[in-house]
């Protein structure tokens, strides 16, 4: 899955604990059942409209790259859940490919946006199959689904995005809502920031900025890391 001001800001994200969030967190396990789902109610801020075309470029390690992500008309059924199939393809500047991913969301019927899993693999320069680390999919061996977006997001919300303990346990804060960004895809307001991190890797907390109408704008590492992506083009098949 793919991701962002104060100091003050940046310092209550790292001195959050464990058991704080706890408290706050959507927690999946128990809470996520089939017929939440019969009737979903679309999300401004994670849009899943079949045929969506987004494209970012970036930057990471010095490296730069091209990703497309596509909502396609796949579903995959999921612990009696029917998601969306929604593929990202990372691509080096020479064409070769970095990275491809099938991720697996699905909205319920108060507009929250949750996340049930992810096939990912990796590659080298060569085009060889490096790993398929932080693959997961809900429901197999004791993984559970998280929230994406909530139905309204609000600064202070805290949530798990996803948990597959030891291999997916990402992890969201909501510090902003109603600031306005631009991109080279173009200007967008109401803007919804989070800070996102994970207790995998505990040194690195990126920022995202989603726009409602398409989800994820811009996003940066602030710290820990160097990757930063912003939104280059929006299309409709």
């Amino acid at each position: 899955m793919t991701r962002r001001r104060t100091l003050t800001a940046l310092a209550a994200a790292g001195a959050l604990t464990a058991g704080a969030v706890g408290a706050t967190l959507a927690t999946a396990s128990g809470a996520v059942t089939a017929s939440r789902f019969d009737a979903p109610r679309a999300n401004p801020y994670f849009p899943l409209r079949p045929g969506t075309v987004t494209r970012y470029r970036g930057t990471d390690e010095g490296q730069h790259y091209t990703e497309t992500v596509v909502v396609t008309g796949r579903t995959k059924m999921i612990q009696g859940v029917r998601t969306r199939v929604v593929t990202d393809v990372l691509r080096r500047t020479d064409g070769s490919l970095a990275e491809k991913t099938a991720d697996w969301y699905a909205g319920d019927h108060r507009g929250n946006v949750w996340y049930f899993g992810e096939d990912t693999a990796t590659y080298d320069a060569q085009g060889r199959l490096q790993d398929r680390e932080g693959s997961w999919r809900a429901g197999s061996g004791g993984a559970a689904p998280g929230m994406i977006m909530p139905a309204h997001p609000h600064p202070s919300r805290a949530y798990r995005q996803e948990y597959d303990r030891g291999a997916a346990e990402d992890q969201a804060w909501i510090v902003q809502r109603g600031s306005h960004v631009r991109v080279p895809a173009g200007r967008f307001g109401d803007v919804v920031r989070t800070f996102e991190w994970s207790r995998l890797e505990p040194g690195v907390i990126s920022q995202k900025l989603y726009a409602p109408g398409v989800g994820i704008v811009r996003e940066r590492d602030l710290k820990g890391g160097s990757e930063t992506f912003s939104l280059v083009s929006i299309t409709h098949r």
